[in-house]
């Protein structure tokens, strides 16, 4: 009997040894092979492949001692498949919570409001860790990957910061912005003015990006619009700039001449009358409000002050006046 109680007591001794150095083992700091680690886990990644990508990566881990501390946690099942960052404070017990908790390693893109197409792919293929699986695609063909085929992919994408983990896919941005520019558009849509000029929100998305490419001070975003959607109504000529400068493509050399107003693309607003064939950049929300809830005036003109600012006129005779004292003064 006394044997048995003896043998007992060093049972119990040898789980607190080996329980105390468990814990012990679980909170002590992992020796990477750099600064930082990748780890990238596939979905459907077993458990113990997951330890023994932890090994493979870069950090100098046991993958069995691993593997036997995910499953003893209980939580080797809510491990998330993503992309982690490892820093050189990781322990087996935050790699398992990062890991539980899905924490990635996340980059971040932004495209900005009056961006064009082609500067919104420039933006990705530089984007940090972004699969540029857009590279040598045609613009027709990237809409048609996702699944617009047809469309033309002006002002379609939504001008926002995307988050992103490393390795995922351009298009997977792109799919987002353009989803996010359906849901704004179709928000602001239903908010127009009754008497505003546009039959569809087409027209509004048009329009809109006109508006942001011609605006200099936020506050005048609702004016300007106003501007267009007055010429609107009464068919005048929208005569504005920024299309004229769309319409040329890479001929705009920076300087606006008076025979590039004349020259007719289906984009020069001198030429044709109404709105163009698509927009021309990618319109924020506020520009999207603006061209679905305009200012009421009477405003048919409009010039920059030099300031950012713009001078609005009701009649020509007063915008020329104006043109005199703002443009031709300086």
């Amino acid at each position: 009997m006394r044997l048995f109680f003896t043998v007992v007591k060093w049972l119990l001794a040898l789980a607190l040894l080996l329980g105390g150095a468990a814990v012990w083992w679980v909170n002590q700091s992992l020796r990477l092979s750099g600064e930082t680690v990748d780890l990238s886990i596939e979905p459907g990644t077993p458990v113990r492949a997951v330890a023994q990508l932890v090994s493979e990566s870069g950090v100098d881990v046991n993958p069995t001692l691993l593997y036997w501390w995910f499953r003893l946690s209980g939580q080797a099942r809510l491990i998330r498949a993503g992309s982690y960052e490892l820093e050189a404070d990781a322990s087996p017990r935050s790699l398992l919570q990062k890991l539980v908790r899905g924490e990635e390693a996340l980059r971040a893109v932004t495209l900005v409001e009056g961006w064009t197409f082609s500067q919104v792919r420039t933006a990705l293929a530089k984007a940090e860790q972004l699969k540029p699986e857009s590279k040598g695609l045609p613009d027709y063909m990237i809409m048609k990957v996702l699944g617009r085929p047809g469309l033309h992919p002006e002002g379609r994408f939504f001008p926002d910061t995307y988050t992103y983990a490393k390795g995922s896919s351009d298009l997977a941005v792109l799919k987002r912005a353009l989803r996010a520019m359906d849901r704004n558009l179709e928000s602001v849509w239903r908010q127009r003015s009754p008497d505003a000029p546009l039959k569809t929100p087409e027209q509004a998305l048009i329009l809109a990006s006109i508006v942001e490419k011609e605006t200099g001070r936020p506050s005048d975003r609702p004016m300007i619009a106003g501007v267009f959607a007055n010429r609107l109504r009464i068919g005048m000529m929208l005569q504005t700039d920024p299309t004229v400068i769309y319409g040329m493509g890479d001929a705009f050399d920076g300087n606006l001449r008076k025979r590039d107003l004349q020259a007719d693309t289906p984009w020069n607003t001198y030429t044709r009358a109404g709105l163009p064939p698509t927009p021309i950049a990618m319109p924020g929300k506020p520009a999207l409000l603006a061209a679905v809830r305009p200012a009421v005036s009477k405003a048919l003109y409009f010039v920059a002050r030099g300031d950012g600012s713009s001078e609005f006129s009701a009649s020509l005779e007063e915008h020329n006046r104006a043109v005199n004292k703002y443009q031709r003064a300086h």
